[in-house]
């Protein structure tokens, strides 16, 4: 059969499919999402932002309130599949080394790190040793420069780099690792931001004398943009837009049917109130903050390093959360640029198979080009 999807190998690790499910708080993929992801052939992905105040109110140590539930996540994804599941951490959480010390103690195959640079690891973790243990670590950069910065990091603080990267384009939901004015800046797009991170740790490769997968991400949609991405070097590619509207997916319907109701103008980009813009659905909650309108709230614990709570017009956990809950007079949908693509919902398993059948279908096309523009040549013999 033409073109089929190659296998993702991230260091002992190999997945079916190409495809890492991106990780999407507050609690929109959780343990049954990333299973289902994983029991297609892909890395699921728990998001583990805000993953202990999801449930409603809670009291005492809110760290450890995020950390037992992240605990009780993975094993729920655990006992619905056999394969790959991961975990993404924000380092911009003030708890971020307690989220990933639980991913590492519960073996979760893959940790992801972004929003923000992973330069110091967690003590626990550094103690064992990174090569002592099961899980694999894959930093999210937007440029080259960042992915250098971090994988020298390593290299002379740990003797040890990051098994893989995630490198993130400004068309991805959610926060980006952009100023507003870059985002539309030519040398930004995500095709130069893949070929800038394969040179930047490719004398990595060669120091340590390992592969080291580029992993595409931020406005990939379909199986076409899977077999660009992978055409141009990459060894696979990071969606999550396009798994919100599966049935699988941890938030309510209201959310889903958000992105089956959005038109490509809805989609805007806000200045979060942790200080970085970001891309989401536009609604009544969000215009009412753009007017100047100030939601009142009490921070029960100061969540993220970078947020000002004294400031800031709202508490964006919150607003979150209650979008996850379908109730957007209190918040807001973060959304990839695709988010108005979709039509309907479907399983995981429907989205695979047809991300897989989009990308057989580009493969045979481009090969089929490739044939009828090679030159006919006509041979003498004597």
């Amino acid at each position: 059969m033409f073109g089929n999807m190659p296998e993702l190998q991230i260091g002992h690790l190999r997945a079916k499919t190409p495809v890492i499910q991106g990780g999407m708080g507050v609690g929109i993929s959780l343990s049954g999402l990333a299973s289902a992801v994983a029991n297609e052939g892909g890395i699921g992905i728990i998001a583990a932002v805000g993953i202990g105040m999801n449930g409603g109110k809670i009291s005492g140590d809110f760290s450890e309130a995020n950390a037992e539930a992240l605990r009780q996540e993975i094993r729920t994804a655990r006992s619905k599949t056999d394969g790959l599941i991961g975990v993404n951490v924000m380092i911009a959480l003030t708890d971020a080394n307690r989220l990933l010390e639980v991913s590492v103690e519960e073996e979760v195959d893959v940790a992801i790190m972004g929003a923000g640079l992973p330069l110091k690891l967690p003590v626990s973790i550094v103690e064992t040793g990174l090569k002592n243990i099961h899980t694999r670590f894959i930093p999210i950069v937007s440029s080259g420069r960042a992915a250098e910065l971090i994988f020298n990091h390593w290299a002379k603080k740990y003797s040890h780099i990051p098994d893989a990267v995630i490198v993130e384009g400004p068309l991805a939901g959610g926060h980006l690792g952009f100023k507003a004015a870059e985002l539309t800046q030519a040398s930004n797009t995500l095709e130069n931001l893949v070929s800038d991170v394969i040179s930047a740790i490719r004398p990595f490769e060669q120091q340590f004398q390992q592969p080291i997968p580029v992993i595409a991400a931020g406005g990939i949609y379909t199986g076409s943009d899977i077999y660009k991405f992978l055409q141009l070097g990459a060894s696979g590619v990071q969606m999550a837009t396009r798994f919100v509207t599966t049935h699988e997916c941890d938030a309510d319907i209201r959310f889903k049917e958000m992105y089956l109701d959005c038109r490509e103008s809805d989609l805007r980009i806000i200045d979060s109130p942790v200080g970085l813009p970001g891309r989401a659905i536009n609604n009544p909650f969000l215009e009412s903050v753009s007017a100047g309108e100030k939601k009142p709230f009490k921070c029960p614990w100061k969540c993220l390093r970078t947020c000002n709570f004294e400031k800031v017009p709202y508490c964006i956990a919150k607003a979150l959360i209650f979008a996850q809950k379908g109730k957007f007079h209190y918040g807001f949908a973060f959304a990839g640029s695709n988010a108005w693509r979709a039509d309907k919902i479907i399983s995981v398993q429907e989205l695979m198979d047809t991300l897989k059948k989009e990308y057989q279908c580009e493969s045979r096309t481009m090969r089929l080009d490739n044939v009828q523009t090679q030159p006919n040549f006509v041979y003498d013999y004597i």
